[in-house]
């Protein structure tokens, strides 16, 4: 009888320590974006010429391409990846507002282009419409920074531009191209889409 009762409890024991370890190694963790509910985000999608991506929550740009972050809503790495295909295109007052695959861009064109591949808007607005739409200040993942003259968006810390302001290194030619993200947003106000 005792060894049956001493089998029985090493078998629960082991049991109860095979059923912790499962739940160990499964169990969410908490991550930044994930506010620290427990849940941490999935690897996010592929790699792909046309869809690239890097890890983390901040995009890259290589060689003048844009790579969205993989732990990035869906909508951020869309407008990513609609910057990539105009990012060559060039600078031409009022590109972009007559349709959206336009042949150049101006800035204005260039924002609503990428706000219109992630579904944001339906029609395209000038610089000055841009000052009252959306959300006042920053955002999250996105920032439209606009004035009467001039409109960019910066998108999870890079910003497509049609002006090489702050950028060290401009690539050659006008129109949209990928830069760094300014260090001062003097003289514009800055405007965010609802949850980004």
């Amino acid at each position: 009888m005792r060894l049956r009762v001493l089998i029985a409890s090493i078998i629960s024991v082991v049991a109860l320590g095979a059923a912790t370890s499962a739940y160990a190694s499964s169990s969410p963790s908490a991550s930044p974006s994930s506010g620290g509910a427990g849940v941490a985000p999935g690897p996010g999608p592929r790699s792909t010429t046309d869809h690239p991506v890097v890890q983390g929550y901040t995009a890259k740009i290589k060689n003048g391409v844009a790579y969205a972050p993989s732990y990035a809503p869906a909508a951020v790495q869309k407008m990513i990846w609609a910057g990539d295909k105009i990012r060559l295109k060039p600078y031409c007052y009022a590109g972009g507002h007559g349709r959206w695959n336009d042949s150049c861009y101006d800035c204005s064109g260039t924002v609503s282009y990428v706000l219109h591949a992630a579904g944001l808007i339906n029609e395209s607005m000038d610089s000055s419409d841009m000052m009252g739409w959306g959300q006042g200040g920053r955002g999250h993942w996105v920032t439209i920074y606009t004035n009467p003259d001039h409109a960019f968006i910066q998108i999870a810390g890079i910003r497509l531009d049609t002006s090489a302001y702050q950028d060290p290194n401009p690539a050659p030619g006008s129109g949209p191209r990928w830069r760094p993200d300014v260090t001062s947003s003097s003289g514009f106000s800055s405007r965010h889409p609802s949850g980004l």
